[in-house]
């Protein structure tokens, strides 16, 4: 009993635990990322007290590429208690949780606007699940925004995506690459730069600003803004941690989380505009790198694949895998989403 004790200690002193009842454990997302992270979400956390109302309250915050862990063992972090906020990387630990996909099906957010009605029907079911299976609150849930597509050969259309190695980050979006020709190989985020320069992937999937961040420009060539997903990421709280606050301080820790999440959609969107014009050499550009690669603009086939995805291709792969870990998981989203886009 002392042992296991002294390693929990361990444990928590290599995390830098604070003592103080008052101090949350937070991680955030990756540095590598960009910047959400940097000028929205790790400020949020650094003011945290003026932020939510909570006066004595403050946040140690940790991306989790200083931690050491990696971003698809988030749940299980965050249900083991080793920190009580985690700002969810959704596609990553979407493995342990399938229900969490149904917020960004390929093809079924085209747009902020869509996305947000998706959330606003999904999040609930997917919240209930958490709580239910990882002793998780769901805060909030934001978009890294439309997710496009990078490659170093030369592309037309997604067609010419038979026969290359993409770079995808879930297995709904893996299905996709495999539908279209293309061979989906999983890569955390930090390798992808190094794996388009070398070779071990043709084309990658990501942001343009997360990408500009990251420097994918300097190793591809083509870029075709066309919405695969929005990425959807999100705000859990340990429920111990939850239910330790007063309910007047559950509110005021929500309003917060909603404030902030608002932020994030709202300059996702602003940067989204600003990156491409950013990757491809074109003004305004303001908040990256300016580089130039060539757009390639989405053919109509392309337009109407996307635009059929969900029915044909995402919601049935998607069905299967989510409904044999949480039964009646689908049933639900056609409930909520489905409902809403008369499928």
């Amino acid at each position: 009993m002392i042992r296991k004790i002294a390693t929990c200690a361990a444990a928590l002193a290599i995390l830098g635990v604070p003592a103080s009842a008052e101090s949350l454990r937070v991680m955030g997302q990756p540095v590598a990322t960009g910047l959400i992270q940097k000028s929205i979400e790790q400020p949020f956390f650094e003011n945290f007290a003026a932020e939510t109302g909570l006066e004595g309250f403050t946040a140690d915050y940790q991306p989790v590429d200083v931690t050491g862990i990696k971003d698809t063992e988030q749940l299980r972090i965050l249900k083991g208690g080793l920190f009580d906020i985690v700002s969810l990387r959704l596609s990553q630990v979407s493995r342990d949780e399938p229900t969490i996909l149904g917020l960004d099906l390929v093809g079924l957010n085209p747009d902020y606007e869509t996305g947000k009605a998706t959330v606003e029907a999904f999040a609930p079911v997917v919240d209930a699940q958490l709580q239910e299976k990882f002793n998780t609150k769901l805060l909030g849930v934001w978009p890294f925004g439309p997710q496009v597509l990078f490659c170093e050969p030369e592309i037309t259309s997604l067609a010419d995506l038979k026969g290359l190695k993409v770079r995808v980050y879930d297995q709904n979006l893996a299905e996709f690459v495999s539908l279209v020709g293309g061979t989906p190989v999983p890569i955390g985020f930090p390798e992808v730069q190094q794996s388009l320069a070398r070779g071990v992937v043709d084309c990658a999937i990501t942001g343009p600003s997360s990408a500009n961040s990251a420097g994918w420009p300097e190793v591809s060539s083509y870029t075709m803004p066309i919405a695969f997903q929005l990425a959807m990421n999100g705000y859990g709280i340990n429920l111990d941690t939850w239910k330790g606050l007063t309910p007047e301080q559950q509110a005021q820790l929500q309003a917060g989380f909603d404030k902030l999440t608002s932020r994030i959609w709202d300059y996702s969107e602003e940067l989204f505009t600003d990156a491409v014009n950013c990757n491809t050499g074109a003004e305004p550009c303001t908040t990256g790198t300016k580089y130039d690669l060539k757009l390639v603009e989405p053919t109509e086939a392309d337009t109407a694949l996307i635009g059929t995805a969900v029915p044909n291709i995402s919601f049935p792969a998607w069905k299967e895998v989510c409904d044999a870990t949480n039964p009646g998981c689908s049933e639900a989203w056609m409930d909520t989403v489905g409902a809403g886009r008369n499928m």
